[in-house]
């Protein structure tokens, strides 16, 4: 079973969101700011973290960056009412993965904790199956009918992220910051690029297909 820390100086929600949790099968373990949430993984084995980030003592902020500091490499989703971007861009270089802005839709929020929970098995077995196609982390390769070919490390990350969440549309400003980093300046038409390679090397792949939703990014679906 799953064990998910909730880090919320707000009694009420942090209740909620461990009821919620329980319902769907996890085992959630409760803080109220991040100073305690220090203190519980100091001496418990947590999956993934969900954290408020205006708490005292320790905030969301400072949770993360000392985690990641620390080497913490377990998926952090941040629950906030601070909705800015500047607070959404803070949040992500702090090393959180995933962020929400409250009031918070309970069945979203366990939907996001899933995916961030199956990214985070995928990154620590560095491979993914998709079908009869393997993607290997450490070498770059894709492998399909017997043939195994290494993909250039911007199009190897941009396609491992999409087969990472299998219908789950991805913007291109997310695929962006995840792939070429938050301050990059790098022409946004690079995603496109990219994407039309991929979809060339993989034309007689019969596993997965790389689909734009118009105006708003792509997703990765199984072939029918």
């Amino acid at each position: 079973m799953f064990r998910i820390l909730i880090a919320e100086d707000n009694a009420e929600l942090r209740h909620l969101f461990s009821r919620v949790l329980s319902r769907n099968g996890y085992e959630p373990l409760e803080a109220v700011d991040g100073a305690q949430a220090l203190e519980i993984l100091d001496h418990e084995t947590v999956d993934l973290i969900i954290s408020d980030i205006m708490m005292p003592k320790v905030d969301g902020f400072e949770l993360t960056a000392l985690l990641r500091e620390a080497g913490y490499t377990l998926p952090i989703l941040m629950i906030t009412a601070a909705g800015s971007f500047n607070d959404i861009k803070k949040g992500f270089s702090s090393g959180t993965d995933d962020y929400m802005v409250k009031p918070v839709n309970v069945e979203e929020m366990v939907i996001r904790v899933g995916a961030l929970l199956r990214r985070a098995q995928m990154i620590n077995d560095r491979k993914q199956t998709i079908g009869g196609t393997v993607l290997d982390y450490d070498a770059m390769t894709v492998t399909f009918d017997a043939t195994s070919f290494t993909l250039p490390q911007k199009e190897f990350q941009l396609l491992y992220k999409l087969l990472s969440d299998l219908g789950h549309i991805f913007t291109r400003q997310q695929l962006m910051d995840d792939i070429w980093g938050i301050d990059s300046y790098t022409d946004p038409h690079t995603v496109e690029v990219h994407i039309g390679r991929l979809r060339d090397k993989l034309r007689d792949n019969r596993d997965f297909e790389i689909v734009t939703m118009r105006g708003v990014g792509y997703k990765a679906v199984k072939r029918k």
